[in-house]
């Protein structure tokens, strides 16, 4: 990242020297005629605009036996001079500079958007030791398993997971979230974000090396590194067709002349098909849209694996999408509460202070829900599993219990009618009382995420195809799919891995497919798929590898907000395109019939390279929203 800022720094001041020979020579020309300054000038725009990028052209000619746009500019160039028109010369090399430099420095600023984070990574933490005390360590000695305490203002040094204490972090810089975020005991922490407040214990979920941000590097590096298929071919053409404007440059000299043209005009013009007829415009319009729209998702908390999934997204016709994880939290949830005397509150004191004592999925979902609703848990003794049945423990002399209906039945206890129906419920169910006395009756469920709703429709409002795939029971399939207003056809449940890899094969028949999923049982779909993504925040290490983008948040309306930046990306590559190549077209039919003047030519040229440039750049302005 030095090197290339010193780089960029070099290229700076080249130019302003090139500028500055140039200016000072068309001021000696036409303004004050001074012969000396007019030769000072055009050597110094000459060396500085010319002889950097001639010495590069001839390495990459004797190295890799490539003739590159620079070498065609230089070249250029030198004919005009040969002709008597160095000031035109003088200000292709200016132009051809300026172009240069704004394009490297555009460039860098939306590759140094991801690498940016590096600086935000804190260099120490504060180590909480056996003996009790706390000591400031390097970040990067952190290993699995330690404790670090992180106070307010403090960046989370590593991957971990809250073991104490409550706060607001601030994830904007990971996952793009505009609001803090409320953190509990048992919460994940990404590096790099922000406690906003609280004092926190956390415990290294993973060693730095290993971390989201570090991750994040890794994947915009091998972004930068996977061509696209649209930056293949502009780079293909104009590596190919640089080739053909030099031959057809040396064709037109011999044609003019032929056809009775003096020397120097023969070789003005056939400088000026030079000029008019490099691909610099098409070989840049491409690259400048894809890092651009890489940087701006990246900004947004979603990761593409390189250019082609980001274009590949854009052909996108249907969606799957894993349920557990993806469109639901992946968590148990109370969703709902049965008290036959009405007094919600106390049935859920009793639960929760049975459930206490449970390590449980469900009594951690009842536990939670307990203190949403700001209800205390009564407090009891001596509780025990009831193996397959649930848990009881002693309230005096009077017995508690939580279980399944096995509980009821040894307990003799009759379900009443206004709770037959949770026989057949579709969401686990959690009888609990006292005695043989049936207090009450929980629902506890993986529910849907806030904004898979939203996102879903957001996707279909683009006329997009959506099925739901999952192993779980159908019966539950389709309680979270009418949750969130799928049909019965597009939910399908009871699968396994390789069911899974069936359909998305079945659907990527009908047009490109995208597999959304979080587990390692999804990885093979996820390949399968024409565009696999993983919800990495809380996806598996196995699902991101085989993934093509990754989403740092969980928030899901940012997988549309994805599909419409790379449709916008897509538009905007076609849009540079077809004026780069159309506006060369008119550049080297008027060169070749209209005699067009050399200036017009460079201005033409270079004035089209940087419209192309900065309507790529366009799409750094257009993050990854929230909806």
């Amino acid at each position: 990242m030095h090197d290339e800022s010193s780089h960029e720094n070099r290229d700076l001041i080249l130019t302003l020297v090139t500028v500055a020979g140039t200016v000072v020579a068309a001021l000696a020309t036409w303004v004050v005629p001074w012969p000396a300054a007019v030769w000072g000038g055009l050597v110094l725009a000459y060396l500085a605009g010319g002889l950097p990028a001639g010495i590069g052209a001839l390495r990459a000619l004797i190295r890799d036996g490539e003739i590159d746009i620079d070498l065609l500019m230089v070249v250029a160039a030198l004919a005009a001079a040969a002709v008597g028109a160095a000031i035109e010369g003088a200000v292709l090399l200016t132009l051809f500079s300026i172009s240069g430099t704004l394009e490297a420095r555009a460039m860098g600023r939306a590759r140094r958007a991801v690498e940016a984070l590096m600086a935000l990574r804190p260099d120490t933490a504060l180590l909480h030791t056996p003996d009790g005390s706390v000591r400031e360590v390097a970040a990067d000695t952190l290993a699995q398993g330690d404790l670090v305490v992180l106070r307010p203002g403090a960046r989370v040094p590593v991957d971990a997971v809250l073991v104490s204490g409550a706060g607001s972090i601030d994830e904007s810089t990971i996952t793009g979230e505009s609001m803090p975020v409320a953190k509990e005991a048992g919460a994940k922490l990404h590096e790099a974000t922000v406690n906003i407040d609280g004092v926190l214990t956390i415990r290294v979920a993973r060693p730095r090396a290993e971390s989201t941000v570090a991750r994040m590097i890794q994947m915009v590096t091998e972004a930068q590194a996977a061509k696209a298929p649209s930056e293949r071919f502009s780079q293909w053409f104009g590596r190919r067709y640089t080739v053909a404007v030099l031959a057809g440059s040396v064709l037109a000299l011999v044609v003019l002349l032929a056809l009775g043209l003096d020397w120097d005009t023969a070789l003005y013009r056939a400088a000026t098909l030079l000029v008019a007829a490099s691909p610099c415009a098409v070989v840049i319009s491409v690259p400048a849209a894809i890092l651009s729209a890489l940087s701006a998702a990246a900004r947004g908390g979603v990761l593409f694996k390189g250019g082609a999934a980001l274009e590949d997204l854009a052909q996108v016709r249907s969606f799957a999408f894993d349920k557990t994880g993806t469109l639901t939290t992946g968590r148990a949830d109370l969703t709902g509460l049965f008290v036959p005397d009405g007094n919600e509150d106390a049935a859920l004191a009793l639960l929760a202070g049975i459930e206490a004592h449970s390590e449980h999925p469900i009594a951690e979902a009842i536990r939670r829900a307990t203190a949403e609703r700001g209800v205390a848990p009564l407090v009891f003794d001596d509780m025990y599993n009831t193996a397959s049945e649930g848990i009881a423990g002693r309230d005096g002399d009077c017995v508690v219990w939580a279980g399944n209906l096995r509980m009821l039945a040894r307990r003799g206890i009759t379900l009443p009618d206004d709770m037959a129906h949770l026989v057949q419920s579709d969401e686990t169910t959690v009888f609990f009382g006292r005695d043989d006395r049936l207090v009450g009756a929980a629902t506890v469920a993986d529910t849907p995420r806030e904004t898979s709703a939203a996102a879903l429709v957001a996707l279909r409002e683009s006329d997009t195809g959506i099925a739901l795939m999952t192993g779980d029971k159908r019966a539950v399939a389709l309680r979270v799919g009418a949750a969130l207003g799928l049909r019965p056809d597009e939910i399908h449940a009871d699968l396994l891995p390789e069911d899974k890899v069936r359909l998305v094969s079945d659907m990527a028949g009908k047009g490109a497919v995208a597999f959304v999923g979080d587990g390692v049982n999804d990885a093979a779909a996820l390949a399968r798929a024409d565009v696999g993504i993983a919800m990495g925040a809380a996806g598996s290490d196995v699902a991101l590898a085989a993934a093509d983008v990754a989403f740092l948040s969980e928030d899901m309306t940012r997988l549309a907000e994805a599909r419409r930046l790379a449709g916008r990306t897509a538009a905007i590559i076609r849009q540079n395109l077809i004026f780069a190549i159309g506006a060369m077209a008119v550049l080297v039919v008027g060169s070749l019939f209209f005699a067009l003047p050399l200036p017009l030519a460079v201005i033409g040229h270079e004035g089209g390279t940087l419209l192309v440039v900065l309507n790529g750049l366009r799409l750094l302005a257009d993050p990854i929203r929230r909806a």
